[in-house]
């Protein structure tokens, strides 16, 4: 069978026995529909040779990875179905992990101080979820589910947070207080705590507009900015992997990206051989 037809059937597959998205199917069949032209071989002669001669016309690494993925995919699925006798098993380039972009605090003060018309209950509200969103390290996603009923004597109750978790986090009272403002100046009432001008549950998409045209990100980088303030004031790893809802902590020491000077200067200060003579 050639090349594309058998992408078609493993894309047919992934459809209707995996359930994956319509978003991730073209994904795929965008992928293996470039390697079945790109590939110099016939699919019978196919080897680990071919596959990686193909992947070297691109030159960056994630993008390689990704298509690899797709690749191995699809060639373990054609071993199961037994349209290959062997199974070429290839393995990635290695990325540089990146570390999360963040902004200190003196930056998000200078975003905040540009919604200053306290007339408009939308510059209210934008400033409340920007605080909201920073103080509390919450997702966007869990931020626009949370109701008034979440809230609780200072603490917010994430009911429905990735995995379908639940989490308490306690709330700065200044990111409060702007919430309460902007609560008591919206025009329409809702269960919700943040809601476009209709009276419907923000949307994500609008979300990002308001923090990306107050400060320059996504809602994303304040989940980062919460998590590095809390690191760099000396928080314990394992309370940021709570308040941040992560199932393991190796996914929190992503945030681990602390400034030398900072590391030098708590050594400094703790280390008992600090300072003492040679």
């Amino acid at each position: 069978m050639a090349l594309a037809a058998l992408t078609e059937e493993y894309l047919g597959h992934l459809q209707v026995v995996r359930g994956l998205s319509p978003k991730s199917i073209e994904a795929y069949r965008r992928d293996l529909g470039q390697f079945a032209q790109g590939v110099a071989v016939p699919f019978e002669r196919l080897d680990a040779m071919a596959i990686y001669d193909y992947l070297t016309r691109f030159k960056n690494a994630r993008t390689r990875n990704r298509k690899l993925s797709s690749i191995n995919g699809f060639l373990g699925w054609c071993y199961d179905a037994l349209y290959l006798q062997d199974r070429p098993r290839l393995s990635g380039s290695k990325t540089p992990r990146s570390l999360p972009k963040y902004l200190p605090p003196e930056q998000v003060e200078a975003g905040l101080a540009l919604l200053s018309d306290e007339n408009s209950w939308l510059i209210l509200r934008d400033r409340a979820l920007i605080l909201f969103l920073y103080a509390t390290g919450a997702r966007v996603s869990e931020a626009l589910l949370a109701q008034r009923r979440d809230i609780d004597q200072g603490w917010l109750r994430i009911r429905m947070g990735k995995g379908a978790k639940e989490r308490m986090v306690p709330v700065a009272k200044r990111a409060l207080l702007a919430l309460d403002h902007y609560l008591s100046q919206r025009p329409h009432f809702s269960a919700h705590l943040f809601t476009n001008h209709r009276g419907g549950v923000l949307s994500r998409v609008s979300a990002f507009k308001i923090v990306q045209r107050t400060l320059g990100v996504s809602p994303h980088v304040l989940r980062h900015s919460f998590a590095t303030a809390l690191l760099l004031g000396g928080a314990d790893l394992r309370v940021v992997q709570e308040l941040l809802g992560h199932a393991s902590l190796n996914t929190t020491q992503i945030y681990t990206h602390l400034e030398p000077k900072h590391l030098s200067q708590t050594v400094e200060a703790y280390h008992p051989l600090s300072g003492s003579a040679a």
